[in-house]
């Protein structure tokens, strides 16, 4: 599994600059005032160069509204070269409406690794077993350890603020159980957990470093030339986004 979980940040990114990207974005400034959460400067990322945040918020020496594709961001932010930061690593603050992205920028990165290589997105059909367990057209599964309608922002503390009792369940942990399942049907790798843990205030992120070994994950998975899905999970402790990403053979 890859994760982070860092407490101070350098660069966060803000993926949308919509109602949620608003709200993230303020809750982070106030929890820098407060000491909570230290950081570099935010960049909330939205293609609407009108998007609420640019319209509310705008920008100042440590914030700065992106007006580019998610997906053309990530591709240039994710490998551009990251100094070392008194405040931490990078990090990034996704959107719980957005689709794949983390797994979209591994298949791109592999398809630009192995040109002559078939690289497909590649319907995971495993039942994971949770309350909520639905495929995408896709083949993406999004699944919930929850039955019930969660509280708005949750931050998903050891006692369930929905069941009031003690949180039993850790996405991550199904994300290396489902991985081993579909090991025994034919060869998986992984899997690549991207883990939105939260870190002030309601917001949740996860850190560059675990996006870039994530990718590492995938390219050891192809080092052999061999066929091969390798399993890539974007979830939070109770909820989550599974995509299987299939490495052709040489």
């Amino acid at each position: 599994m890859v994760a982070g979980s860092s407490a101070s940040a350098g660069e966060v990114a803000i993926i949308g600059g919509g109602c949620y990207g608003t709200f993230y974005t303020r809750q982070l400034e106030r929890a820098r005032e407060r000491g909570a959460v230290t950081y570099r400067r935010l960049l909330v990322v939205d293609r609407d160069a009108g998007c609420q945040a640019a319209r509310e918020l705008g920008e100042t020496d440590d914030r700065r509204i992106v007006r580019e594709d998610w997906g053309e961001f990530l591709d240039r932010w994710l490998v551009e070269p990251r100094p070392q930061s008194e405040e931490g690593g990078d990090a990034i603050v996704p959107s719980p409406l957005m689709p794949h992205l983390m797994y979209e920028w591994l298949v791109r990165r592999a398809r630009a690794r192995w040109p002559a290589r078939e690289i497909t997105h590649r319907p995971l059909e495993a039942e994971a077993g949770t309350p909520y367990d639905m495929p995408a057209p896709d083949g993406t599964r999004y699944l919930s350890f929850a039955d019930w309608l969660c509280p708005t922002h949750c931050i998903e503390p050891a006692i369930c603020p929905a069941t009031r009792a003690p949180r039993t369940w850790e996405m991550a942990e199904l994300m290396q159980t489902l991985a081993a399942r579909l090991a025994l049907v034919r060869p998986t790798a992984g899997p690549a957990v991207f883990f939105c843990r939260h870190r002030a205030y309601g917001v949740g992120m996860f850190d560059v470093t675990a996006v870039q070994a994530g990718d590492r994950l995938v390219a050891a998975a192809g080092e052999a030339g061999h066929e091969i899905d390798v399993l890539v999970g974007t979830v939070s402790a109770c909820h989550g986004a599974a995509s299987l990403l299939r490495l052709g053979g040489r």
